[in-house]
């Protein structure tokens, strides 16, 4: 597991684990253990939000190149992805040997991270809105 590649069911077992570890028992109150949920998802929230403020303030950067290398480093998976499965297939087709470009496993997981990084952290806006809204409604 990366540095930034977790989720709260990993951030809530390690905090399970440890309480058990020095209390020797496990947290069986059901306000309790959505407390502490609650408490991770904003943790996680707030590392999202650190993320995503990091990348607008590149975006709006007056120097071109800190704007522009996120997206740049996205079109050039693409480009190396759209040759491997599309050209490299339809030229072998016809008899033109075009060679296959090399995308490493560290590249993979960039470009993962790269789309991924939105989806998730939309992911998360939407399950901690959804986990608020319950939790205001039991109250209530």
């Amino acid at each position: 597991m990366g540095l930034i590649d977790f989720s709260l069911k990993d951030v809530g077992s390690v905090f399970k684990d440890i309480r058990e570890a020095i209390t020797g028992e496990a947290i069986k109150d059901p306000n309790k253990q959505a407390e502490i949920l609650m408490k991770l998802q904003q943790v996680e929230m707030e590392y999202t939000k650190m993320r995503a403020n990091i990348i607008e303030a590149e975006a709006n950067s007056e120097h071109w190149l800190t704007s522009s290398w996120r997206p740049i480093t996205m079109l050039v998976f693409v480009f190396i992805i759209f040759n491997n499965y599309v050209l490299v297939p339809y030229f072998n087709a016809f008899g033109t040997n075009v060679p296959t470009l090399t995308l490493t496993e560290e590249m993979w997981e960039l470009l993962k991270l790269g789309i991924g990084g939105y989806v998730i952290g939309r992911s998360i806006e939407k399950t901690a809105k959804h986990i608020g809204s319950n939790l205001s409604n039991k109250k209530g």
